[in-house]
């Protein structure tokens, strides 16, 4: 790891899974950083997430991965179902991943900023950026960095104070997300040949299209994302109906009671591709730069790789040198997000999942990228994303 002699300093627009990543990376290479919360308390309000090891080298590297293991848990399986029929369980042998809630792993990350002297601002709406490096709040006051991170959300007012052109591009379907008890003894009762800490991926087309996707997050807690399309007023429904979903799943009744009892909401597919990443000073990460669809599971980890990188390119750069540096680093190591964007977008577009084995050759290609790696791209063409 390179740590400067003279502090540079950055300032991050959003206290997400990307902002705090990229905090964290450049504090740790000797910056001085300061994080932008627009909400007035730091916390994260999704439901649960999976980590491949593209993050996990990252928590790796950061030294919390102890801590993760301790209210994550790695599922024996990945389970497909058709209309409740096994299409496939795969054991993923060979891939590094972990499930948990998001709360938890923004905790972590938080609590991990805090202890490398990362200044988190609550209350602190940014409104926008400059490529010299300026950085404007909404109170009227502006602020120089030698960097900013623009990683604050798929509505990002970075982005947009910057005119970057990009295209977003919806799916016909959606999903509604859910943080519930795991109630594995009355699931057992209902289904006892079932493994209920198996990942189970429940697929049903006929006579209505609704999917839930069943996510053990740890001993305690379960993360369920019921997909349905858009056109589907009952299934969109949030709060859920439950008539409708133990129609279909009656197997899942005692967990789907649950989410009746949760808060949540409904959000499209969708994928966001930006014209570039970069101006000046200023790169975007995170949903700001690459919102994608969650077919692959990949939105947080392709987050997080790109702010880990992102803080090693400025870092290796001259001050001076910082905005070439962010192109090169744009070029680089954005090929594999597209292709990841790609690749999820087709699957919520042909709903391909529901045939099973989604884990196998280069669809594997960012599960299994290590950003930590300095000899990742050895022998690599940087033109990676004519391909």
């Amino acid at each position: 790891m390179t740590v400067l002699p003279v502090a540079r300093h950055a300032e991050v627009a959003g206290a997400g899974f990307a902002g705090l990543t990229a905090a964290i990376a450049l504090a740790r290479r000797g910056w001085s950083v300061r994080v932008h919360e627009r909400g007035e308390q730091l916390r994260e309000q999704g439901a649960g997430i999976v980590l491949w090891q593209n993050s996990l080298k990252i928590l790796e590297e950061f030294g919390l991965i102890a801590e993760l293991d301790t209210q994550s848990m790695t599922p024996p399986a990945y389970e497909t179902r058709m209309q409740n029929r096994a299409v496939s369980v795969e054991t993923l042998d060979g891939i590094w991943w972990r499930t948990m809630t998001r709360p938890f792993l923004h905790s972590l990350l938080a609590r991990a900023a805090l202890r490398e002297g990362v200044e988190i601002v609550t209350g602190s709406e940014v409104i926008g950026a400059t490529p010299e490096g300026q950085l404007r709040l909404a109170g009227g006051e502006t602020l120089v960095a030698d960097l900013i991170v623009g990683a604050d959300g798929v509505g990002s007012d970075v982005r947009d104070s910057l005119g970057i052109p990009y295209e977003r591009q919806h799916s016909r379907d959606g999903i509604s997300r859910f943080l519930v008890p795991r109630r594995k003894a009355d699931l057992a009762k209902l289904e006892p040949n079932t493994n209920w800490d198996h990942m189970i991926d429940f697929w049903n087309l006929e006579p209505r299209v609704l999917r839930v996707l069943y996510t053990p997050a740890n001993a305690n807690e379960l993360y369920l994302a019921l997909m349905a399309p858009a056109s589907d007023d009952e299934g969109s429904a949030v709060p859920i109906n439950l008539d409708v979903w133990t129609s279909i799943h009656p197997n899942l009744a005692p967990v789907l009671e649950e989410a009746t009892k949760v808060e949540g909401k409904y959000f499209g597919y969708q994928t966001t591709r930006l014209d570039y990443w970069t101006s000046g000073r200023v790169a975007l990460i995170g949903d700001a730069g690459h919102a994608m669809c969650p077919a692959l599971a990949q939105g947080g980890g392709c987050a997080m790789m790109n702010a880990y990188t992102l803080a090693e390119a400025a870092t290796l750069s001259d001050v001076a040198d910082i905005p070439e540096s962010l192109v090169k680093w744009e070029q680089t190591e954005r090929p594999y997000t597209d292709r990841c964007q790609t690749r999820s977008q087709n699957y919520a577009d042909t709903r391909g999942m529901a045939k099973g084995n989604q884990f196998q050759g280069e669809i594997n290609e960012t599960t299994l990228y290590d950003p930590t790696n300095p000899h990742r791209h050895d022998g690599v063409s940087s033109a990676l994303g004519a391909q």
